[in-house]
């Protein structure tokens, strides 16, 4: 990448010791810099990552943040769940020190071309697709980013010939500064992560960077059924589009049932509607999305179709779960904003019964209660922000406050006759009882599973 940095003798902060604040840590310890890590958590909540940071001589500042230290450092690197806003951040920053997101950092030491996705909902589907589709088309791609594993943690087995695919949070790219993309990827912008962010705006204002600095020489593939994103085109980088409603000027389109790619004025078919194993309007779109990410990338149509022909979908993202007399269970534990959910309620024909709730974002989840009313028979409801869901759905369908996700299950196993269909599609964030979103979804398929056992249990006495 054209921005090299050197570490080494560096004093560098790494605020925040999850998945992303332990692997920077090590990256940057092992590049001859000098590094402390803070967390507001003591040593017996993070254990785990304690060790090795240890071993690799990162200093350790636990239980609370030390003003000092964000003062003293020559870089600062805050791991996604820090908002940029807060205020060690802000009086390091107003002192000169640099504050650099992790993929910021990543980015200056990343060899071979970049992908980037971003986007309120789809991004962890189509950055997943994509992946498989250059993959299967015999390009060497590493998987990264917001997805699960952290950028930085994939810098090494980066090469001239590779090209990494990274999935993007607004949190990610608020700290960004020459982080560049060949290929930048929006995919949508509805309301979520408000109580950080404050306004749509401004949350819109952060996914947008991922074109800041993108040359004449890149690609930038948006949304043109999107009303909130297609203003947010960029002018340097070529401007490609994806719909399902029209025929774009560039890129990836629907005509009848047939699935095109435009562009210098020449459209070449790339696949059938019939080989997207993706249920739903939204994965439709995802697909549009990574056929034009991909085509741009270099991947030929028919290796195209066959890679998103063998795409098995994606843990967490209206995963079937199973089938138990006759009602199917859905683990969609990654809709975790309300717009996310209203998309897992139109997947289906009706008759579901949905479990929502958890932390609550500053959500409005008024807009749920016409699809409820049309596709539900009950809403179960979980977690910190089931009173505030209950005032906001009530009249819609029928309401049940379950408080924990076990019960929740246990409730819609009895309720729910053949046909019917188990869902979970919180509309919330998972950290008031959960880890994260996969912690969440593995429970719920973990107690799917029991009733599974139990069910077969049952027939074989009978």
């Amino acid at each position: 990448m054209p921005n090299p940095f050197e570490l080494r003798g560096k004093r560098v902060l790494v605020v925040g010791l999850a998945r992303t604040g332990v692997a920077t840590a090590l990256f940057c310890v092992s590049r001859g810099a000098v590094v402390t890590a803070t967390d507001a958590r003591t040593e017996n909540e993070i254990t785990d990552a304690i060790a090795p940071l240890r071993t690799a001589g990162v200093r350790l500042e636990l239980g609370g943040h030390l003003e000092n230290s964000f003062l003293e450092q020559d870089l600062i690197v805050p791991s996604p769940g820090v908002p940029a806003d807060a205020p060690l951040l802000q009086t390091a920053c107003a002192k000169g020190v640099t504050i650099w997101s992790e993929v910021e950092l990543a980015a200056r030491f990343l060899r071979g071309r970049l992908i980037g996705i971003t986007g309120s909902n789809g991004k962890t589907t189509t950055t997943s697709l994509i992946d498989h589709i250059l993959k299967n088309a015999g390009f060497s791609t590493i998987l990264a980013g917001n997805i699960g594993t952290p950028l930085i943690a994939r810098v090494e087995q980066t090469s001239n010939d590779s090209i990494t695919v990274v999935e993007l949070s607004s949190f990610q790219l608020e700290l960004i500064e020459t982080f560049r993309p060949n290929i930048s990827v929006f995919l949508n912008l509805t309301p979520d992560h408000l109580d950080r962010h404050h306004t749509l705006e401004a949350y819109g204002r952060a996914k947008a960077r991922i074109f800041e600095n993108q040359t004449e020489a890149d690609s930038a593939v948006l949304n043109a059924d999107d009303p909130a994103t297609t203003p947010l085109a960029p002018a340097k980088p070529h401007v490609f589009w994806f719909s399902r409603k029209q025929r774009v000027a560039q890129g990836a389109f629907l005509r009848g049932s047939e699935i095109l790619f435009r562009h210098e004025g020449q459209e070449e078919t790339v696949l059938h509607l019939k080989a997207i194993p993706l249920a739903g309007a939204h994965n439709l779109e995802n697909v549009l999305a990574a056929v034009a990410a991909t085509r741009l990338a270099g991947a030929e149509p028919a290796a195209i179709a066959n890679g998103v022909r063998s795409f098995a979908g994606v843990e967490h993202r209206l995963e079937f779960v199973a089938e138990i007399g006759g009602v199917r269970y859905y683990n969609d534990s990654k809709a975790t904003n309300v717009d996310a959910t209203l998309k897992a309620l139109d997947a289906f024909p009706g008759r579901i019964l949905i479990l929502l709730g958890g932390k609550d974002k500053g959500s409005d989840y008024t807009v749920l209660q016409k699809p409820l009313r049309d596709k539900a028979i009950l809403a179960l409801l979980i977690g910190a922000a089931a009173e505030k869901i209950e005032s906001q759905i009530t009249g819609s369908v029928a309401i049940e406050r379950a408080g924990t996700i076990e019960r929740a299950v246990e409730i819609a196993s009895h309720a729910a006759r053949p046909g019917d269909v188990v869902l979970l599609a919180p509309a919330c964030a998972s950290f008031d009882q959960f880890q994260n979103y996969e912690h969440r979804g593995g429970v719920f398929k973990d107690l799917v599973h029991q009733l599974e056992r139990q069910a077969a249990s049952t027939s074989a006495r009978g």
